[in-house]
């Protein structure tokens, strides 16, 4: 009888955690595998802190999010080709704002980091 009583909710309790859904793993800070899609973005895919519009650092992440000069092809950064490179990577979303200038760096910062937080 001392066997029933033990065994019995023993064997419930087991069945019961089985079929629980399990919890999803934590994520962790550690480093991610090179092969890992869905965790690592993509260079230039991470928008900077907090860089001055205009910046190297600005234009640098936005000449690599954009792929405007890729391999060293294409305008210089931060010339007026080099902006209606991004003009045109942008399409119907750009800037109204004449290139280069204060309002259209501004204009091109908020575009990009909403497409950053959105892929």
């Amino acid at each position: 009888m001392r066997f029933i009583l033990t065994v019995v909710p023993i064997t419930a309790a087991l069945i019961i955690a089985a079929c629980s859904p399990s919890a999803p793993p934590a994520p962790t800070a550690g480093p991610t595998p090179e092969g890992s899609v869905a965790s690592t973005p993509a260079p230039g895919k991470t928008a900077p802190a907090n860089p001055a519009l205009g910046s190297p650092e600005w234009v640098a992440w936005v000449d690599k999010t954009l792929a405007i000069s890729d391999d060293g092809h294409g305008p210089r950064p931060d010339t007026p080709a080099w902006d209606q490179a991004v003009n045109t990577k942008l399409g119907e979303e750009a800037p109204q704002a004449k290139p280069g200038s204060a309002e259209w760096q501004q204009a091109v910062d908020a575009l990009l980091r909403t497409r950053v937080a959105t892929h």
